[in-house]
C-alpha cells in the first residue's frame, strides 16, 4: 500500500489501486475529485482559498485546484468526468472567525463554477476530521476526531510591581 499523506496547501493525485492520500482537517477543506472512466483521482488541503495570490489575477485555492486538475490530465481524466467529494469546514476556534464556513463556501462555488458535481460531502461542525481517499476507485473515509474544540481561555490579570523597564 502507497500512503501519502498531505498538509496545508500540497495535493496528489495517483491511480494506482494501492495508493490513499490521507490528512486531518480543521477549518481547511479537501476536495476530492475524481475521474471514474479513468479511475484517476486527487485530493487536496486548502487553507484560505478565497485570498489573492501575488501577482496573479486568481484566488489561491482556483489556482491550486487548476493545478490538481492538470496533475490528473496526463493520467487519463477529463475534465467533463470529473465527481466530487468535499470534506471539513470546522469552525475550530470559538468566538472567532469562521474560517471553516468561508472554506467550504470557496470549494461549493468552485464547483458549481466548474461544473463538477459534488457527490458528497461531510462539513462544518466544530470537530476535526481524519479523511483517507482512494483515487482509483473515488473512495473517501472520514472519521472525525472526537476531542472537541477547547473554549478560549480568558487570562487572569496579574498585579504589577512598580519595576520600570527600558
Amino acid at each position: 500500500m502507497t500512503s501519502i499523506y498531505i498538509t496545508q496547501g500540497q495535493h496528489a493525485v495517483g491511480r494506482d489501486a494501492d495508493m490513499v492520500v490521507s490528512t486531518i482537517l480543521g477549518s481547511c477543506v479537501s476536495i476530492c475529485l475524481w475521474d471514474p472512466v479513468a479511475k484517476v483521482g486527487g485530493m487536496n488541503h486548502l487553507l484560505l482559498p478565497d485570498l489573492q495570490r501575488e501577482n496573479e489575477n486568481m484566488t489561491a485555492g482556483a489556482v491550486d485546484m487548476d493545478q490538481l486538475v492538470n496533475r490528473m490530465m496526463p493520467l487519463g481524466a477529463e475534465r467533463p468526468r470529473l465527481r466530487a467529494k468535499l470534506f471539513g469546514g470546522s469552525s475550530m476556534l470559538s468566538g472567532r472567525t469562521d474560517i471553516g464556513s468561508r472554506n467550504v463556501q470557496f470549494a461549493r462555488t468552485y464547483l458549481k463554477n466548474e461544473g463538477i458535481p459534488c457527490d458528497a460531502e461531510d462539513v462544518g461542525g466544530t470537530k476535526a476530521r481524519r479523511l483517507k481517499f482512494w483515487p482509483a476507485t473515488g473512495v473517501a473515509r472520514m472519521m472525525l476526531v472526537e476531542e472537541s474544540v477547547p473554549e478560549p481561555k480568558v487570562a487572569k490579570a496579574v498585579e504589577a510591581n512598580d519595576v520600570e523597564l527600558f
